[in-house]
């Protein structure tokens, strides 16, 4: 692998990573400040996955604990894989900071729902507005940090 597409590689993973933690924290404000449910989406597609490889994941306990687990390592790799894959793809050249986050952030966005829809675990189409606007806003959030941190780490600084 070049140089380059190496270091757009990188600075993918730790804008990817910054992004996540923003999502994360948006998502989780959220909950807290209108007192509504997590989510299990990823719990119930750690679950899908299993059934699909036909693994066990334990008896009920266990497999409870391990959903808990590896659910939210689930969406740290989807949230990191897509502004890695941008990275990677655009290089040194990027797009205007606004154009950038939009395309972060609808990316991130399919990419999970995408993976989420397949599995069977969630119907973006039964959503509704509120739904809708808990799944983008964090979006928003994610792809304006992906975006600044690659500007920056692109410039050096």
């Amino acid at each position: 692998m070049a140089r380059g597409r190496l270091e757009s590689l990188t600075n993918g993973i730790v804008a990817g990573a910054a992004a996540t933690l923003a999502r994360e924290v948006f998502s989780n404000l959220d909950v807290g400040v209108r007192a509504r449910p997590m989510s299990d989406t990823h719990e119930r597609a750690v679950q899908r996955m299993a059934d699909l490889a036909h693994v066990n994941l334990g008896p009920a306990d266990r497999a409870a604990k391990r959903r808990a687990g590896f659910g939210p390592v689930f969406g740290f790799v989807n949230g990191v894989s897509a502004v890695s894959l941008f990275a990677a793809l655009a290089g040194r050249r990027r797009p205007a900071l606004p154009v950038a986050a939009g395309m972060i952030g609808v990316g991130g966005m399919l990419l999970a729902d995408g993976a989420m829809a397949a599995l069977g675990v969630t119907d973006p189409r039964r959503w509704g507005t509120e739904g809708w606007l808990e799944d983008f806003l964090p979006y928003v959030a994610y792809g304006l940090v992906a975006a600044g941190v690659l500007e920056r780490l692109n410039r050096g600084g």
